[in-house]
């Protein structure tokens, strides 16, 4: 990673690098903690597959409502003042969530987390896409998501070690440390440059979201919306699942979270590879090769019959997955103006969530219904095919263009 964020040569891109993608970090340390805690709560609170369904997608409606509203706040209000708002909102109601008496109380609280988490991700992919020189764009908004790993090997890392014997409550306690992460940020950053530009004539919230769907963008946000739904879907389907469904495969709680912890190493190496094909073949390659040995990856840990293969196919399957995942933050804010940017990522970012929404509902209620989990994975690898599909036939390639 080092060697990789060394080829940023000025200071100030590297420091504001590292401060977003540590606020990225804690985001996803906080989503990552959720598939753990579940685990835990259907234990503890008795819940069924319906209702650990609904608690995982509950944070996914925030995240879509969260990623409409900061992605369009963003384009008026700035990108530094939306990412520090949303990064206090998600870490104060995931510390509070340690309080929870009850089931619906949690998901209350879940759902003002994910409002946080979701309008934050796309204003810092914004924010670190415009801050960059043309030649290390994508490269850097690729390591920008490779935060996404850290966090989530930090929340298997807590619940490997801290919720078996202190219980979930800590956990979430633990998420409440970004309120604290946020005052360093309001001096670390700074907007960017070309916000700086669009100020001087600010466009309405009005003609931002029909420029979005004009004849000039409407075949890449069709494309967008394709993507980020099948990708999200897919991602949140299978991952939120993941300690869960090693239970339902005969693993105990504590080896589920030790696998999953191992499977999630595997995203480091799949971001890194990304950031480096991306500026030697382009966003389109990366992201159409990725996704399709995504599904492959799919298809084989839901047919895996051994404990080595289901390790073996879960290790790609994180590689893979969160490679695209990479490509796809690079990708977005590319094809759209400076002056509606945050606005249309932040609405593809939006409806891609409602992918979140139904995909962990989905998967509780197939669950519940006993559907075999091989015929659950074979439900992602279309999807993730039907994503390839969008961006090879759809998409344009971005590789070496100037921002507008």
């Amino acid at each position: 990673m080092m060697n990789q964020m060394s080829l940023l040569q000025n200071p100030k891109q590297r420091k504001l690098l590292f401060s977003a993608g540590l606020s990225w970090m804690f985001d996803a340390m906080d989503v990552g903690m959720i598939s753990f805690v579940v685990a835990a709560l259907a234990k503890e609170w008795s819940l069924g597959p319906e209702k650990i369904g609904y608690l995982t997608s509950i944070n996914s409606v925030g995240m879509a409502v969260g990623a409409a509203a900061a992605g369009i706040l963003a384009d008026r209000f700035g990108r530094k003042s939306v990412l520090l708002w949303t990064l206090l909102i998600f870490s104060i109601a995931s510390g509070l969530s340690a309080f929870a008496a009850g089931y619906v109380m949690l998901c209350v609280l879940r759902f003002i987390a994910g409002f946080g988490l979701g309008g934050e991700l796309p204003v810092a992919s914004t924010l670190v896409s415009e801050s960059m020189p043309v030649k290390e764009r994508g490269r850097a908004v690729v390591l920008l998501e490779s935060f996404w790993a850290l966090g989530w090997i930090l929340s298997a890392l807590i619940a490997y070690f801290v919720i078996p014997d202190y219980g979930w409550r800590i956990a979430f306690a633990i998420g409440a440390v970004p309120a604290l992460y946020a005052l360093y940020l309001r001096k670390a950053i700074d907007d960017s440059p070309k916000f700086a530009e669009i100020m001087k004539a600010p466009v309405s919230l009005r003609n931002r979201i029909t420029a979005v769907w004009s004849a000039e963008y409407r075949r890449s946000t069709i494309m967008l919306w394709i993507l980020w739904f099948t990708v999200v879907f897919s991602y949140y389907g299978m991952f939120l699942w993941l300690p869960t469904v090693m239970v339902l495969k005969g693993f105990s709680l504590v080896k589920s979270f030790e696998y999953v912890l191992i499977m999630t190493l595997a995203q480091l190496p799949g971001y890194f590879t990304a950031a480096y094909f991306i500026e030697k073949f382009g966003r389109k390659f990366v992201l159409v090769i990725y996704l399709l040995l995504t599904a492959v990856s799919a298809a084989w840990f839901g047919n895996s019959t051994t404990e080595g293969m289901l390790m073996a196919a879960g290790i790609c399957l994180s590689f893979f997955n969160l490679g695209a995942w990479g490509g796809m933050y690079a990708y977005t804010p590319e094809l759209y103006p400076t002056t509606i940017r945050s606005t249309g990522a932040g609405l593809a970012t939006s409806f891609g969530r409602i992918g979140g929404i139904i995909a962990p509902t989905l998967v509780g209620v197939m669950v519940g219904n006993s559907v075999a989990i091989s015929t659950i994975f074979m439900l992602f690898f279309v999807t993730i095919i039907i994503g390839a599909l969008a961006v090879l036939f759809l998409g344009k390639e971005t590789k070496g263009t100037e921002l507008l």
